[in-house]
């Protein structure tokens, strides 16, 4: 009898917080940290939504509530997520969950029995293959090409799609490209859907950034297009959209009331409820019109920061940059960087023990952050199957304007330190 059982050690993890021990000791040595790791909004939560929750607490709203989420949210999510899409939603087919990182297993584990096919887009969210293995499914990556705008289409879709396919995840706009979708493509992809897979499939639309889009584009849900909605679970919450990642506010549009109080049950089971004071504060956040002024102030200094990291990115040598649609953070291409530091070379010469655990964009990712004191996240950290030669970086630019300047200094300076490189390497500390 061994201490764990097997299922626990098959379940991944999301770099992002692993990589805060990290940071904690280059800050400990006396170093400042350009932290462009988590995506995290770096605005305060907006004093209306304040307001909401202290209104909440001075109510005694402090107990026990409703463990699918209290009436007043549910009724909200229904009314805007059914608004912005032209679906008519009800409150009972909404259930509300202590972010919307739960649903994404919790779906798994409700939907997939073992050997079932779980299709998902790589690079991506890395929770999405992280529950995997954990629930025995079968992962199936959709991997995500640069030349078309880290997007994919029905034709791309179509090969994937079999009979054990249970769950489709789609991410838009995206983590950690920003790729955004358009609505023909999102047709193209309901059109091969209703044609090969089966009539139970479940679509699981994570639309968490839904209102950081940039340049004017406007968010397309598959669940819009004529008969998806049926088999569309539609996922959001309050963490991005109000820059209320500590709040724990998530909410999900099952297709069937059927399918939400089996939801409701796993809220029993796992979480008994959301605290009722949070989510009457994302009632407030949805419902006023100063939401919308908080969001459009965040996105138009997101997309700032945007520009003038993509710029700044394409300007090192080795580096290739595209400008992302949406979300916050960039997604660069550092084949040419790796290549020229020698981290291809350095990391094929690792022990196997380590290259299992590493890649070049990993060797380079924990350079920067030791040596250079800029955090970001590689390639690896966002769906590890079939991404050997991928050698990529995601940068959150949810971080100062003056902080986003001084990383691409230093990341130009990395770039072009090819002796501190391979003394770091030689070090053998931190490769992974």
């Amino acid at each position: 009898m061994t201490l764990y059982s097997d299922r626990t050690l098959k379940i991944d993890t999301e770099n992002a917080f692993k990589v805060g021990p990290y940071i904690a000791e280059v800050e400990k040595a006396g170093n400042k940290v350009i932290k462009c790791n988590l995506g995290e909004p770096d605005f305060a939560l907006p004093i209306h939504i304040v307001d909401a929750i202290k209104a909440a607490l001075d109510k005694d709203m402090t107990h026990y509530c409703d463990p699918q989420g209290i009436l007043p949210l549910r009724e909200a999510v229904a009314e805007y997520i059914g608004a912005a899409r032209g679906l008519k939603i009800t409150a009972d087919r909404v259930v509300v969950f202590p972010g919307g990182k739960p649903p994404i297993g919790l779906c798994q584990q409700t939907y997939c029995n073992p050997g079932d096919e779980i299709i998902y887009p790589s690079p991506g969210f890395p929770i999405y293959e992280s529950f995997i293995n954990y629930v025995g499914a079968k992962p199936v990556p959709l991997h995500l090409d640069e030349n078309k705008g880290f997007s994919f289409t029905g034709d791309e879709l179509a090969p994937l799609i079999t009979q054990r396919t249970k769950l489709i995840y789609l991410n838009f706009p995206s983590n950690p490209t920003g790729g955004v979708a358009t609505e023909e493509q999102l047709k193209g992809i309901a059109k091969v859907i209703k044609e090969k897979a089966n009539p139970d499939v479940r679509i699981y639309a994570d639309e968490i950034y839904e209102h950081i889009l940039f340049d004017g584009a406007k968010l397309h849900s598959i669940a819009s297009i004529e008969g998806m909605e049926k088999n569309t679970i539609i996922v959001s919450g309050a963490s991005k959209s109000y820059s209320w990642t500590g709040g724990r506010i998530g909410w999900a549009v099952f297709p069937t009331v059927e399918e939400a109080l089996v939801f409701k049950n796993l809220n029993i089971n796992y979480f008994s409820c959301i605290p009722a004071y949070n989510q009457m504060g994302a009632v407030t956040a949805i419902r006023s019109l100063e939401s919308a002024k908080s969001i459009k102030k965040m996105v138009m200094a997101f997309q700032e920061r945007r520009d003038i990291v993509v710029e700044g990115l394409n300007k090192i040598e080795g580096i290739k940059c595209q400008k992302p649609g949406g979300a916050f953070y960039v997604f660069p291409n550092i084949g040419g960087l790796c290549k020229n530091l020698g981290a291809v070379s350095a990391f094929q010469n690792l022990p196997e023990a380590v290259k299992a655990k590493s890649s070049p964009s990993t060797l380079f990712q924990m350079f920067l952050l030791f040596k250079y004191h800029v955090a970001t996240m590689d390639r690896k950290s966002f769906g590890r199957i079939g991404t050997e030669g991928m050698h990529y970086l995601r940068l959150s630019i949810a971080t100062g304007k003056d902080d986003l300047v001084e990383a691409l200094k230093r990341i130009e300076k990395a770039s072009k330190d090819r002796s501190g490189f391979e003394a770091f390497v030689k070090e053998g500390k931190r490769l992974y």
